[in-house]
């Protein structure tokens, strides 16, 4: 008979490991652990809790991990291996959740949504945040996440006291080992295939090429910077060389038009999906951004980060060593608010010198860290190698 409870075994259909499924299978792998992870964030935030792959799996070796999210960022984690199973917040994927339990369920968002996909399935044990069932009030589920939680409470504490990343103050609200862990974002091979062909047709003589992340979410709006401060940074970026790439999605095809008109930059494709955006950032050597889905993608694929904040709180990310912060000169900054009418905004006092600055650095530590032939112990940060380097390096 077969065994069930293997994580390759489905039960309609062969196996691809092995068809006849007996106990003599070299490919049986039976879970220690079954995990269900609730992350229904933003987009770059789910992109950031990848970060908490390696550390859920130290704890609990061997376990099965499904992760809940919600569209379309559930392409973000599309094939990933060290997730064995991605649902999404649709109806069929809910249901087919009441079918199953869990050992351990971490809930990462402070939402009544997100508890209440753990409280519809079986979960043992559950960490991160939960639901007070009187007042509907958000509460740490154990006392591990009462640092988290209380920064959310007080501006003081979260704009000026605390001085951890966010990913860890995640990782220690979930109990889980900090290791200060990259993020684990997963290119399949085609993907990488497609970025080293992206690259060699953005710069066929061999130029960096920075990728300028021109948009974000509407939550926050004004974490991008001006179209003419964008025009601006490309004179400058294009002054010194580089090849200047606009990244974005079909939000910002329209500005994106605006901002390239009459420059030598070139757009990237932007309604080709998350994937494929993974792929453009990818191609890139250098990315420019704001605290967005573009800088954690960057940060994601070992990029050399040059990310400006206004709004929110620089030390709540981590660059890895692989990046610099540009912070705007406003007083009133970091924020969080929704809306703004100043005059200058935020954005208006970046440092576009302190861009290219950082661009220029992340030039120097390309060079730095890249040896022919391309191994992996050829980067100065173990984390950050990156085999798209492959193609250009030697002519900066």
């Amino acid at each position: 008979m077969p065994n069930t409870n293997c994580r390759h075994f489905t039960g309609y259909k062969p196996c691809q490991k092995n068809e006849t499924c007996d106990s003599a299978c070299p490919s049986q792998s039976i879970p220690s652990k079954r995990i269900l992870l609730i992350h229904l964030g933003a987009l770059g935030a789910v992109v950031r809790s990848t970060a908490l792959l390696a550390s859920i799996h130290r704890k609990y070796p061997g376990a099965h991990l499904t992760w809940v999210t919600e569209k379309p960022a559930h392409m973000l984690l599309k094939d990933h291996p060290l997730i064995d199973r991605v649902l999404t917040t649709d109806q069929d994927s809910l249901l087919a959740l009441k079918a199953l339990r869990f050992d351990v369920g971490f809930c990462i968002d402070k939402s009544q949504v997100a508890y209440g996909i753990i409280c519809s399935t079986t979960v043992n044990q559950v960490f991160g945040f939960s639901v007070n069932a009187v007042s509907g009030a958000i509460q740490p589920a154990t006392a591990a996440a009462a640092e988290l939680w209380e920064l959310g409470l007080s501006n003081q504490k979260k704009f000026f006291i605390n001085k951890k990343s966010e990913i860890q103050l995640v990782t220690e609200a979930l109990e889980l080992d900090y290791k200060r862990d990259p993020y684990h974002v997963h290119l399949t091979d085609k993907e990488r295939a497609m970025a080293i062909s992206r690259r060699a047709e953005w710069a066929p003589s061999g130029q960096l090429v920075v990728g300028l992340n021109t948009g974000c979410s509407d939550v926050i709006s004004y974490k991008k910077l001006s179209i003419e401060a964008h025009r601006d940074l490309i004179i400058r970026l294009d002054h010194h060389g580089f090849r200047v790439v606009l990244l974005g999605g079909p939000e910002d095809e329209k500005r994106n038009q605006k901002i390239a008109y009459g420059l030598n930059v070139i757009s990237s494709p932007t309604h080709a999906g998350l994937r494929d955006g993974l792929v453009s950032v990818q191609a890139c050597d250098v990315v420019v951004t704001g605290d967005s889905l573009g800088m954690h993608m960057a940060i994601g694929l070992n990029k050399w980060t040059v990310a400006w904040f206004g709004p929110t709180c620089a030390h709540e990310i981590d660059l890895y060593e692989h990046g610099v912060s540009v912070i705007s000169r406003a007083t009133c900054s970091p924020c969080w608010k929704r809306s703004c009418h100043k005059s200058p905004m935020c954005y208006d006092l970046v440092d576009l010198n302190q861009i290219v600055d950082g661009v220029k650095l992340g030039a120097q530590w390309l060079m730095s860290s890249f040896t022919p032939p391309f191994s992996e112990t050829s980067c100065s940060v173990s984390h950050s190698c990156d085999t798209s380097r492959e193609s250009g390096l030697s002519s900066l």
